[in-house]
């Protein structure tokens, strides 16, 4: 059987589905929908866990005692597993099988989590959240990789890729609001809990639904490109997230990122010699493919700068409760997966993807922009929801498209590792928004605090004016990165619809 291309038609063809075999003439497993459900499942819980313990953090480091200065580990060790083993992760699915490989990182993830809700100290809290991201980073390659494998047909491909974009982008403000509800109503360790249930629930349905092809055992794990590009990426991350409490000129930040960005620069120079290569030069050769991970790795950037400071915002600024503030984003959730559903996914299969990232990505920016004019008095319904609207909607148009070029064509033992890059795209994107907004928003703080003096409302207005202050100036630097995303979307990201031909990489992948 050949590889799988993206035919012009829409009807069943004998390359239809790899991954998901229907009979002996290729036709599409019937019950492919229903194996979406899952995947869509454990997408969710991966994303979402990446903030739902925002909300519970004060909970948490109350009850087990862990000091200020330790309680960021809550969040970076789970950021740092995931960000730094993706691309391993999405290979081990290639080797291994990518249904195998999903199932291990859905038993592992519940695993890790139950770890981590019954955790009596600071340190076995952060060793189960190191295990989620682990496990996570097993599991969100396999997962895309499923998808890539399983829609071939540009329409149904649209549809599926719209509700996988959605999950992507609105993950993060259901992440907030689920964490809000589990940490008032219940406890905190519910926000770890809560993925027991759901990773079994999906780990019956791969069973019974999801198919895919043996892995390629012939093919060997790549150890020095292991330890090179995953060491790099562990690096970066960290530095990124160190630099948000220490500032970027603090020796061991900038030690982090320049030994990060060497490991990257030798882990790209032993990949054009490796025989079996991690991460294979021909996944990042095509412009279309290299121009959807730019893309992500810029809007990511200005969006979890927006998760960040509206939480301080509504919580800090307009006294919201956490409950209500997750309540504040689930209009940006509602918008990300209206435009990834039913604008992008309707759209693709007859216009060209850069027709629909590089107008999302202008609605993003204006979103910010929005933002922007932020001030302690704004009223959410006026000054908050119209920016998260806009972005949500910009959003919702982009990461869909983004994730369907990034995979398209691409060849089947390659699969997971485009996926991984993809989502480790979105993960350094994420990080650096979140370290790189928040040092400009706290130079601006203390700026603005040097410059001023309290007015009638006393220290603590000028305080709150300061923050916002803060807030609405490194959100401008997120309005640039989206800018960019356009700039770098229009530019690069060439493929036609995919309805039209092959689909964006099939010549890529006849090599």
């Amino acid at each position: 059987m050949s590889e799988p291309s993206f035919p012009a038609s829409t009807g069943t063809t004998r390359t239809a589905s790899p991954a998901a075999p229907g009979g002996a003439d290729g036709a599409p497993d019937p019950r492919r929908w229903w194996g979406l459900v899952v995947i869509a499942l454990a997408q969710l819980m991966v994303v979402l866990d990446a903030t739902i313990v925002n909300i519970a953090m004060p909970s948490a480091q109350k009850a087990l005692e862990i000091s200020d200065g330790d309680r960021q580990w809550m969040i970076t060790a789970y950021t740092l597993a995931f960000g730094g083993l993706l691309l391993l992760g999405g290979r081990v699915a290639d080797l291994v099988g990518r249904k195998r490989t999903f199932v291990i990182g859905l038993i592992g993830f519940a695993v890790a989590s139950a770890i981590g809700g019954a955790a009596q100290t600071s340190g076995m809290l952060f060793a189960a959240r190191a295990l989620q991201g682990a496990f996570g980073a097993l599991l969100a390659p396999s997962a895309l990789s499923l998808m890539t494998t399983t829609f071939t047909d540009p329409r149904e491909r649209g549809k599926a890729f719209g509700i996988y974009g959605a999950l992507a982008g609105a993950g993060g403000a259901i992440g907030l609001l689920l964490g809000g509800i589990l940490t008032e109503y219940l406890d905190w360790r519910w926000c770890l809990y809560v993925n027991i249930p759901i990773a079994v629930v999906a780990v019956i349905g791969a069973l019974v639904l999801l198919h895919d092809r043996p892995g390629h055992r012939e093919a060997r794990l790549d150890v020095p490109g292991v330890l090179l590009g995953c060491g790099g990426l562990v690096a970066v991350v960290y530095g990124f997230s160190e630099a948000e409490a220490r500032g970027w000129s603090d020796s061991m930040v900038l030690t982090l990122l320049i030994g990060g960005a060497l490991l990257l620069v030798c882990f790209g120079l032993w990949q054009s010699r490796a025989a079996t290569p991690l991460l294979p030069l021909r996944v990042l050769a095509d412009r279309n493919r290299a121009g959807s991970f730019l893309t992500m790795g810029l809007a990511t950037i200005g969006m979890f700068g927006v998760f960040l400071f509206m939480t301080y915002y509504l919580q800090g600024i307009l006294g919201y409760s956490p409950v209500r503030t997750g309540l504040a984003f689930l209009p940006m959730s509602a918008a990300i997966m209206i435009g990834s559903t039913q604008i992008s996914a309707r759209l693709l299969p007859s216009t060209p993807p850069r027709m629909l990232m590089v107008p999302g990505m202008v609605l993003g920016a204006a979103g910010l922009s929005w933002l922007t004019f932020l001030e302690v008095d704004s009223a959410y319904a006026t000054h908050v929801l119209p920016g998260m609207l806009l972005l949500g909607l910009g959003m919702g148009l982009t990461f869909m498209p983004v994730f369907s070029t990034a995979t398209a064509g691409v060849r089947p033992q390659d699969a997971g590792v485009t996926s991984a890059t993809v989502n480790t795209a979105q993960q350094v994107g994420g990080s650096l928004g979140t370290a790189l907004l928040n040092t400009l928003a706290t130079s601006a703080t203390g700026t603005y605090l040097g410059e001023h003096r309290p007015g009638p409302g006393g220290k603590a207005r000028l305080a709150q004016e300061a923050m916002v202050h803060g807030f609405t100036h490194a959100l401008w630097w997120g309005v640039g990165a989206m800018l960019l995303a356009a700039v770098v979307a229009g530019l690069l990201v060439t493929t036609g619809p995919a309805a039209r031909g092959r689909g964006p990489q099939a010549p890529a992948a006849a090599h």
